[in-house]
């Protein structure tokens, strides 16, 4: 027997009515088991997946690169008509392309499976977010995620301060603190051999309630024939930069707002994974600490050695966590 016929249109209703999900009840409920065909998924539905019913609600947007506000039809609110509490559910959706860093190609693929594995690894992490997975009707794997009531952490990590150096003497040292945090949870992940997969500051959020801050979104896998785990480590590269920077230092911004500054850049400083945004910030920034500055000039064009392990990148950051506080006299 399918799992939505454990439930009737009229048992769902009075599901509905107890939980207040809706405040304005559906003329028409419809059951539904198999998720194969994510766009024909509609509001109102009610998904039934290991005998709870979820009543699917709007999608889930991107918010970056240029795509905010664009559906991702495969991720969708929901609610738990058992307890009443809100879920996001992710569909099975497969897509695969190529990314280029420093001239070395990526493969990049979405997988179901790992993100359903990693949900079961990181259980009761707190910089994790959590969740669960089930096999719709049609065997799908459909992830059944916590709602995370917060904001994005790059929003709220560079909003202190009057500029730059009263945001790096006051607030830069907590901040480089809670970096730490979420690299050290990255570790967990490649000391299991796993991987985060898409290591992006909108992957974090700010979690409201506990105040700390989670990884989400573990989908993407790679191939990278490198290195295991060096796309994970360049993207939390591309994140402290972004941090340290207060926001992303632009080329055109300097050129126009600094000339002095941008003339004395080389095509060496620039990130290597965004090369309009510039890594080596000592040149912007000359009370950036030399240990910082080297750590960041491992994510720029000019450089020699690259980060293979979280080991060496955490390493790093310790003298240069010490050297923040000297150059500040705040600790975290």
């Amino acid at each position: 027997m399918a799992a939505s016929a454990a439930y009737t249109e009229e048992m769902v209703r009075g599901l509905l009515a107890r939980s207040g999900a809706s405040q304005r009840p559906p003329e028409r409920i419809r059951l539904i088991a198999d998720t194969t065909d994510f766009f024909g998924v509609e509001s109102d539905d009610v998904l039934v997946l290991d005998g709870t019913p979820y009543l699917i609600r709007n999608y889930e947007r991107e918010g970056r690169f240029g795509l905010d506000d664009e559906p991702k039809y495969w991720v969708r609110r929901a609610i738990d008509l058992l307890d009443g509490s809100t879920r996001v559910l992710k569909f099975e959706f497969h897509e695969e392309f190529e990314t280029r860093i420093g001239g070395v190609s990526i493969r990049r693929f979405r997988s179901p499976r790992k993100e359903a594995r990693i949900l079961d690894l990181v259980r009761g992490q707190r910089h994790f977010m959590q969740g669960r997975w089930a096999l719709d009707g049609a065997g799908n794997n459909v992830r059944i995620l916590e709602f995370i009531r917060g904001r994005r952490y790059d929003q709220v990590a560079v909003a202190a301060g009057d500029d730059h150096e009263d945001f790096f003497h006051r607030h830069f040292p907590a901040v480089l603190e809670d970096f730490v945090g979420l690299v050290r949870a990255i570790k967990f992940l490649h000391d299991r051999g796993e991987k985060h997969g898409d290591i992006r500051r909108d992957h974090i959020i700010c979690d409201r309630d506990s105040g700390v801050n989670r990884w989400i979104d573990f989908d993407y896998d790679y191939v990278h024939g490198e290195s295991l785990f060096s796309f994970d480590l360049q993207g939390l590269g591309n994140i402290l930069i972004f941090l340290a920077g207060r926001g992303d230092v632009l080329l055109p911004e300097l050129r126009r707002e600094q000339p002095a500054v941008h003339a004395r850049l080389t095509r060496d400083d620039l990130s290597i994974a965004f090369n309009h945004r510039v890594a080596n910030l000592q040149k912007v920034f000359p009370y950036v600490p030399d240990s910082l500055n080297r750590v960041l000039l491992h994510f720029s064009e000019g450089a020699g050695l690259f980060y293979d392990a979280a080991d060496q990148l955490l390493e790093d950051l310790a003298a240069a966590q010490a050297d923040v506080t000297a150059a500040t006299g705040r600790r975290t």
